[in-house]
């Protein structure tokens, strides 16, 4: 293992050393923890900065003639495809690399991207090489959710992990609406004529590689490496399940995968229900707007609106569902995310019969909606929560990385193209049933991670206490 390591160089992770004197270990870890959880926050939000600034200047390429809907479509979906491969494979990675360099290097990586989006000539012509920088900015985006993951395992401990990861989750919305605001004052202060697109991507780009900067400044890998007991020792917090270090010696990656990744029925799981949920998350996210036109008869600001309280109730949810996962059902996520999902089936469907009304009020339209996107996220975020808390820390990484790949590649492309081509060929009805039948299955999953999640954690306990 220690020669793994030691082969990715400057990334490979620090070495432990000798344990400080408990009082000064209780000193400084209240302070690390927060500085390495403001670190993977802010560095996380910075990503957002630079991942999908596309959209915000997709109506100035179709004006200039440069893209039409096909090719700003195969721009976009490039991204997502190296992103969701991405976070994957740089995962198996994260697991074995400092997470204070990794972070920043990959959002760093892909600020340069941006910057070069920008300030190639004449790139709008070749339509190939922005596919080409599209897909390598997304392999550098899936360089920020890995090491998050790594340091969420070693400085939060299984009780608390639940409220912290979500909170922590919250990153991709500040980032989110911060792309907004960026790209906006890039162009009104930076354009240098009427269709003037670039400072679009070479302006948030520069904030971001300040924002890598900063993560660079906070984080800390892991506690062993400053001197400190493991993050279970000291809040007297076990872990699920027991460490693989001796375990994982002398294996290759992919033998580590193999093992401890691909044939854990529980991760296996995880990422099939991961499937339902981002099918279920973007199906609703994709459609509401279109769906609100078509059949509410609303206009397109109206029907925005839907995307927006589904997006700004997910906050909240998310927030509930961690604090619900560590306060009420005390660390079994299980619990939590299947309380969830039953009341995410419970709302599409009614959504779905509402739909059948003659003149449904918009008003309850707009409720379900927002119920829909405020259960939905919390699974959404303790899915990859679960992965972490139910391997080996060693290899926390690839398991959420597994489940993330299977959500984007398989999950969000579905609800894209076949909701899409149900609605065309058999209509909203047909389309909301199948969105139904969905969250059904997805609670059916979500039962069998429960049962395996109980398993483990019984094994574990048993044989830390023989």
């Amino acid at each position: 293992m220690e020669t793994q390591m030691s082969s990715l160089g400057f990334l490979a992770p620090p070495p432990r050393v000798a344990q400080l004197p408990r009082e000064t270990q209780q000193e400084l870890y209240p302070r690390l923890r927060f500085q390495v959880f403001a670190g993977i926050f802010i560095g996380y939000a910075g990503f957002y900065l630079i991942r999908n600034n596309l959209p915000f200047v997709a109506k100035t390429f179709k004006d200039i003639g440069a893209m039409d809907e096909t090719a700003i479509g195969a721009v976009g979906t490039c991204l997502l495809i190296a992103y969701g491969f991405s976070k994957f494979l740089m995962a198996t990675l994260s697991d074995r690399a400092n997470a204070r360099y990794f972070m920043p290097l990959g959002l760093a990586l892909s600020a340069i991207v941006n910057i070069l989006v920008a300030f190639i000539p004449g790139i709008l012509n070749y339509v190939g090489l922005m596919c080409v920088l599209m897909f390598i900015n997304g392999w550098f985006q899936g360089m920020g959710w890995p090491p998050s993951g790594r340091v969420l395992v070693h400085w939060f401990s299984t009780n608390e992990r639940g409220w912290k990861t979500s909170i922590w989750n919250c990153a991709h919305n500040v980032g989110g609406a911060g792309v907004g605001f960026l790209t906006a004052w890039g162009v009104q202060w930076f354009a240098t004529e009427a269709n003037d697109w670039r400072p679009a991507f070479w302006f948030p780009a520069v904030v971001a590689l300040v924002v890598a900067a900063i993560a660079f400044w906070l984080i800390r890998d892991r506690p062993e490496a400053l001197g400190l007991m493991p993050i279970e020792e000291w809040r007297d917090d076990p872990a699920k399940v027991a460490k693989v270090d001796d375990a994982i010696e002398g294996l290759s990656m992919w033998q580590i995968l193999v093992r401890y990744v691909l044939k854990s029925r529980v991760i296996v799981l995880l990422a099939i229900a991961n499937i339902f949920i981002y099918t279920l998350r973007y199906g609703v996210l994709y459609w509401v707007p279109l769906y609100l036109q078509e059949t509410q008869h609303v206009d397109t600001k109206a029907g925005a609106m839907g995307f927006v309280l589904y997006e700004f109730a997910g906050i909240v949810g998310t927030l509930a569902c961690g604090w619900v996962s560590d306060k009420v059902f005390k660390g079994y996520r299980t619990g939590a995310g299947l309380a969830f999902l039953i009341a995410v089936a419970v709302c599409v469907i009614a959504f779905w019969q509402v739909g059948q009304m003659d003149h449904a009020p918009l008003w309850l339209c707009y409720i379900l909606i927002a119920l829909i996107g405020g259960l939905i996220y919390g699974p959404v975020m303790l899915v990859g929560l679960q992965a972490i808390d139910l391997s080996p820390r060693e290899v926390a990484g690839q398991s959420a990385g597994l489940t993330g790949l299977a959500g984007y590649l398989i999950g969000a492309t579905g609800a894209s193209l076949l909701v899409g081509w149900i609605i065309e060929h058999f209509g909203w009805d047909t389309a909301w049933g199948f969105l139904a039948a969905v969250a059904i299955l997805t609670c059916a999953v979500m039962a069998l991670v429960g049962k395996d999640e109980k398993a483990i954690i019984a094994s574990h306990q048993s044989r830390a206490t023989a």
